[in-house]
């Protein structure tokens, strides 16, 4: 396993909180980055790059003062039609962002981009095809997005997956589905990943965007409610079939496949059917979701279950000798 310079020994927990559309904000980004994890954001939670620029400069501001808070990371969509792409990797390099998540397209001129400052690029995948190619393209570390995970989620078995995206690539190493647990980061760690990737449980805090009604139906939820569909977005995603229900879409067609293009998604929002606006996004792990801590109360729990679960480890090492 292997974390890069700038992050080993950086960490409170070896967790990133996933940038999330719609959901992630500075609040989020700054809450988690002085607790001691990844915080991270979309590019397109802001709805222009000047505005995107502006969140830049207020999470670099919130962190200026702090003891050596942890990295923060911003996600891009390397899709053709983003049309934002160029305009937003710019003021990337141009701010030295620690951390660059790419999204539909790993394209070696953004990591050259990236890389041009010291800054990582880790690339999200769902199979090992997508692996593969963004190992190519110079990525230095890959998301493995498994079955079960909210958003633009894979079908692949975690244990599936990490074994063989480790067949040929030792850098660092992410794992995103259904973790919300101290006991589950740990495990992601035994699977062979460097990281654990968290979503759903970050939407079910005090400082993200959801709105009330957002949160409250994932308490609601249970692992059978989320439907894995490309029908909403044109990239197969996770949501919950109470919002797909409300926004009208048939649940016999969710297997029709919608149009990609982002230029479209950038528009004003009037339509409340809208892809992600009142569609919303969940993974499996909802099921297990009860409550709606800061972010401050939710890392020390995680701390704590995480600390619990290296002395269960422990024990069981001296119940099962070699």
């Amino acid at each position: 396993m292997s974390l890069p310079a700038s992050l080993d020994q950086r960490l409170r927990l070896p967790l990133m909180a996933a940038p999330m559309f719609l959901v992630s904000n500075p609040a989020l980004v700054l809450a988690c980055c002085r607790n001691g994890i990844i915080g991270s954001f979309p590019a397109l939670n802001q709805r222009d790059s000047e505005g995107f620029r502006a969140w830049l400069e207020e999470i670099q501001a919130g962190l200026a003062g702090q003891q050596e808070p942890a990295p923060f990371a911003v996600n891009l969509i390397v899709h053709p039609t983003n049309p934002r792409l160029q305009a937003d990797l710019a003021i990337c390099v141009e701010k030295k962002v620690p951390i660059v998540v790419t999204s539909l397209g790993a394209v070696k001129d953004v990591v050259d981009a990236v890389h041009s400052y010291g800054g990582l690029v880790f690339h999200d995948v769902t199979t090992r095809r997508h692996a593969e190619k963004a190992a190519e393209a110079g990525v230095d570390g890959l998301i493995a997005v498994a079955a079960g995970a909210g958003g633009h989620a894979g079908t692949w078995s975690p244990f599936a997956l990490i074994a063989e995206i480790r067949q040929f690539f030792d850098k660092t190493l992410l794992l995103a589905g259904c973790l919300n647990h101290g006991h589950e980061i740990l495990a992601a760690q035994l699977l062979g990943a460097d990281l654990a990737y968290l979503g759903t449980r970050f939407i079910a805090t005090a400082e993200s965007d959801a709105g009330a009604d957002y949160k409250q139906m994932i308490i609601g939820a249970r692992a059978a409610d989320i439907v894995h569909t490309p029908a909403v977005s044109g990239v197969p995603a996770s949501f919950m079939r109470q919002s797909l229900e409300r926004a009208g879409y048939d649940l016999k067609r969710l297997n029709d496949k919608s149009a990609v293009d982002y230029g479209e998604k950038l528009k004003p929002i009037n339509d409340e059917a809208k892809a992600w606006k009142t569609v919303w996004s969940a993974g499996q792990g909802a099921g297990d979701i009860a409550d709606l801590p800061s972010v401050d109360q939710l890392i020390a729990r995680l701390d704590q279950e995480y600390r619990d679960s290296l002395s269960r480890c422990a024990q069981l090492g001296q119940r099962w000798p070699r």
